[in-house]
């Protein structure tokens, strides 16, 4: 598989035997079948949070207003303080993500039902070991409840700035995710048992199994650092959930029950950061709950 710094969805696979951690929602093997010679997956733990502690340095840049990317870079890395998770450009200035990867952390690590300054997030681009460039958050749009993942595991990050000649990707808030569809989970996770560095990658995923009225299930072979990452539509490439939490072991190849945010559950997410976006004060919107 070719690791050079940006690569693209036809050379990002998943790695056998990989791992599982926070990502989509619940079954089997939507996406990709696994190579001959490679053992069947096996079913992991119980699901939980798949952010991820920061273990690798990335030296970054200020993003620059020129095209440096591919059409894959829509899919981008979250840094909030120690933790580290994946997220995707739906508009220049704004990413999706989930809301526990800016939840603050205790000195022991637990959530509180808070979210970080958004000063303490950086998203970096590019899909390679080394990030082409970064950019700061200004603010942070998310409801009252999913700190700490679960209902309400959605955030959008207003960017500092918009990024320019970097492809986004539109989310689907029109329509709810069905059982059979079929999803692609991509995020920058590495299991335990990873024998390289961080770099995108597109997961292993099952059709959709259950629909809830604000989350969705299936299985996937998801990592620590997929937490926040998009499942997108193989059918149209859309934006269906965000990866929320997962079972996961130390092998990438280990499909495991994972639960995704409903992207059209959550509209008004969506439409209060496009208020943001455009200059509104967040202290003067009304807060977004959960019900």
């Amino acid at each position: 598989m070719p690791k050079n710094e940006r690569e693209s969805s036809e050379a990002i696979g998943v790695r056998a035997p990989t791992a599982l951690v926070l990502a989509c929602a619940l079954l089997g093997s939507a996406c990709a079948a696994f190579r001959a010679g490679v053992s069947e997956p096996r079913a992991a733990e119980q699901p939980r949070p798949a952010a991820a502690p920061d273990a690798e340095l990335r030296i970054t840049t200020e993003a620059p207003d020129v095209a440096l990317s591919t059409e894959d870079d829509f899919v981008v890395r979250v840094v909030a303080g120690v933790v580290t998770c994946s997220g995707a450009l739906i508009a220049p200035d704004r990413v999706l993500t989930a809301h526990h990867c800016v939840a603050v952390r205790s000195a022991n690590g637990r959530i509180e039902p808070k979210d970080i300054e958004p000063s303490g997030v950086r998203v970096e681009l590019g899909g390679g070991h080394l990030p082409w460039g970064d950019v700061g958050v200004r603010a942070i749009v998310a409801p009252d409840c999913g700190h700490a993942a679960g209902d309400g595991d959605i955030a959008i990050l207003v960017l500092e700035r918009p990024v320019r000649g970097v492809a986004v990707r539109a989310p689907e808030l029109d329509r709810a995710p069905s059982p059979g569809d079929a999803l692609m989970p991509i995020g920058f996770g590495r299991c335990g048992g990873s024998d390289d560095g961080i770099y995108r990658k597109l997961r292993v995923g099952s059709p959709v199994r259950e629909v809830f009225s604000k989350r969705f299930r299936l299985e996937a072979a998801i990592c620590p650092g997929d937490s926040g990452g998009p499942a997108v539509s193989l059918n149209d490439g859309r934006i269906m959930g965000v990866v929320s939490q997962s079972a996961m072991d130390a092998n990438e190849a280990t499909l495991g029950l994972t639960e995704l945010t409903r992207l059209d559950s959550f509209r008004a997410v969506f439409a209060t950061a496009e208020l943001v976006a455009q200059g509104a004060s967040p202290a003067e919107l009304p807060p977004i709950d959960c019900r």
